[in-house]
C-alpha cells in the first residue's frame, strides 16, 4: 500500500467511525417513539383512583346537589316533587345506561351512533380497559353514567311545578336514548388509538367536559319543554319566589365542589391537564359569580343570594367545554363574560320573550353552554389542549365551535319537540289546574313538607 493511500485511510476512518456511531444513535432515537407507540396500554392505578373519586363527585352533583339547588328555588308545595325528579332520574338513567345507553354512546365505528357491543354491559370484564385510556372500562362507564344522569336532571328545572311525573319519566327515558346518547357519541367517541370516531369530533369541535353534550343539550331541551307545556298558573301575577334559598345555597356549593370531578375528571388521568382543568374551573366560577352579582347590584340595587349562586353555576357551565383547553387568563375572561350574559339570559331574554323557564335551565345552562363553547374557540391554548384558538392565530376554530353549537341546538330542539308532542298526545304532559294549585307534593306523591 502506498504511503499516500495509508494517509487517506487513516484520516477517513475516524470520520467514518463517527458517522456510523451517529447514524446508529439516530436510528435508536427514531425507533424509540415507534416502540413506545406500539406498547400496549396498561392499567394506571393513579388515574384509576382519580377517576373513581371523580365519578363519586359527579354523582354528588345530582344527588344531593341539583336536588337541593332546584328544591330550594320552587314553592314549598312542590319541594318533594322537584327533589324526587332528580332522584328518580338518577335511578332511571342508571338502568337505561347499563342496558343500552352506554353501548349507543361509546361503542361502534359509526360517526353518528354506537352499536350493541355493550348491550346489558356484555363483555365488560374486570380486566377490560377503556382504551385508549389506562383505566378500567367499568370505571369509565360509571364516570360517563354520572354525566348521563345529570344532563336530563338539569332539564327538569325548566318545567318545574307543572309536568306529570309519569310523563317526565317517559320523556327522560326516550330523550336519553335518542338525543343524549347520539350527541355524546358525536363528540366523545374515540377509537382504541385515540382517533376521533364521532362526526363532531372529526370536524374538530372542542368540548372537554360537556358544553355541547350536557349543557346546550339540556338547556335547549328545557326551553322546548317549557314552551310546549306553557307557563305555570299565575305566572307573572302570583308570588313564585323561592321558598328556601338556604337549600339552594347548599346545593350550589355541592355543585361547585362536584364540578371538579366533572371537569378535571374528564382528563381521564391524574396529570397536569387535570390540574389545569381544576384551576380554570375555580377561577371561572368565582369570576362569573362576581360579575353576575355586580350586574344585579348595579341594575337592581341589591346583590342577592340567588344571584351569586346562579352566577357561580353559570361560570361552571361556561368553563366546562373549555376546561381542558384554556389557561387561567382565558378562564378569568370566560367567567366574567358568562356571569353577565347568563344574567341577561335569565332576566332580560326570558322576560322579553315571555317564556316560563321556571328555574332558568335555558338561561344558565343553554346560554352559558353556548357562550363557553364559542369562547373555547377564542381562548384555546395549543400547549394545554393540543389545539390553538383565535388568539393564537387559529381563527377557524371559532367557526368550528359555532357549527358544533348549531348542530347540537337544532338536533336537540327538533327531536325534543317531537318527543314531547307525541307523549302529550298519548298520555298528556301536564298536571291538571287543580293539581297544580294544590301542589305536586300532595297531588302526585301524597306527601308534604310541614
Amino acid at each position: 500500500m502506498s504511503n499516500r493511500l495509508k494517509t487517506i485511510l487513516s484520516s477517513v476512518s475516524p470520520a467514518l467511525g463517527l458517522t456510523l456511531a451517529a447514524t446508529a444513535a439516530w436510528a435508536e432515537e427514531a425507533a424509540a417513539p415507534a416502540a413506545a407507540a406500539a406498547a400496549p396500554v396498561v392499567l394506571d392505578t393513579g388515574a384509576t383512583a382519580w377517576m373513581l373519586t371523580s365519578t363519586a363527585l359527579v354523582l354528588m352533583m345530582t344527588i344531593p346537589g341539583l336536588a337541593l339547588f332546584y328544591g330550594g328555588m320552587v314553592r314549598k308545595k312542590n319541594l318533594l316533587a322537584t327533589m324526587m325528579q332528580s332522584f328518580a332520574v338518577t335511578c332511571l338513567v342508571t338502568v337505561l345506561w347499563a342496558v343500552i345507553g352506554y353501548s349507543l354512546a361509546f361503542t361502534g365505528e359509526g360517526a353518528f351512533v354506537g352499536g350493541m357491543d355493550r348491550f346489558l354491559l356484555n363483555g365488560l370484564t374486570k380486566e377490560a380497559l377503556a382504551l385508549p385510556n389506562p383505566v378500567p372500562e367499568s370505571v369509565f362507564m360509571m364516570f360517563q353514567m354520572t354525566f348521563a344522569i345529570i344532563t336530563p336532571a338539569l332539564i327538569t328545572g325548566a318545567f318545574a311545578d307543572r309536568m306529570k311525573f309519569s310523563s317526565m319519566l317517559v320523556f327522560m327515558a326516550l330523550w336519553l336514548l335518542i338525543v343524549y346518547a347520539p350527541i355524546c357519541h358525536w363528540v366523545w367517541m374515540l377509537d382504541e388509538k385515540g382517533g376521533a370516531v364521532g362526526f363532531l369530533a372529526k370536524m374538530g369541535v372542542l368540548d372537554f367536559a360537556g358544553g355541547t353534550v350536557v349543557h346546550i343539550n339540556a338547556g335547549v331541551a328545557g326551553l322546548v319543554a317549557c314552551l310546549v307545556l306553557g307557563p305555570r298558573k299565575g305566572y307573572g301575577t302570583d308570588n313564585m319566589a323561592p321558598h328556601n334559598l338556604s337549600l339552594s345555597i347548599i346545593g350550589a356549593s355541592l355543585l361547585w365542589v362536584g364540578w371538579f370531578g366533572f371537569n378535571a375528571g374528564s382528563a381521564v388521568a391524574a396529570d397536569g391537564r387535570a390540574g389545569m382543568a381544576m384551576t380554570v374551573t375555580q377561577i371561572a366560577t368565582a369570576a362569573a359569580a362576581m360579575s353576575w352579582m355586580l350586574a344585579e347590584w348595579i341594575l337592581r340595587k341589591k346583590p342577592s343570594a340567588l344571584g351569586i349562586i346562579s352566577g357561580a353555576v353559570a361560570g361552571l357551565v361556561a368553563i366546562t367545554p373549555a376546561s381542558g383547553f384554556v389557561d387561567p387568563k382565558g378562564a378569568l375572561i370566560i367567567g366574567l363574560i358568562a356571569g353577565v350574559v347568563c344574567y341577561w339570559g335569565a332576566t332580560g331574554l326570558k322576560h322579553a320573550l315571555k317564556y316560563d323557564d321556571s328555574l332558568d335551565a335555558f338561561g344558565v345552562h343553554g346560554i352559558g353552554g353556548i357562550t363557553g363553547a364559542i369562547l373555547t374557540g377564542v381562548f384555546a391554548v395549543e400547549k394545554i389542549g393540543g389545539t390553538a384558538g383565535l388568539l393564537e392565530g387559529n381563527s377557524g376554530q371559532v367557526m368550528t365551535q359555532v357549527y358544533g353549537v348549531l348542530i347540537t341546538l337544532v338536533y336537540t330542539a327538533v327531536v325534543s319537540f317531537i318527543l314531547l308532542k307525541v307523549i302529550d298526545m298519548v298520555m298528556g304532559l301536564r298536571v291538571t289546574a287543580e293539581e297544580e294549585r294544590e301542589g305536586l307534593d300532595l297531588a302526585l306523591h301524597g306527601e308534604t313538607v310541614h
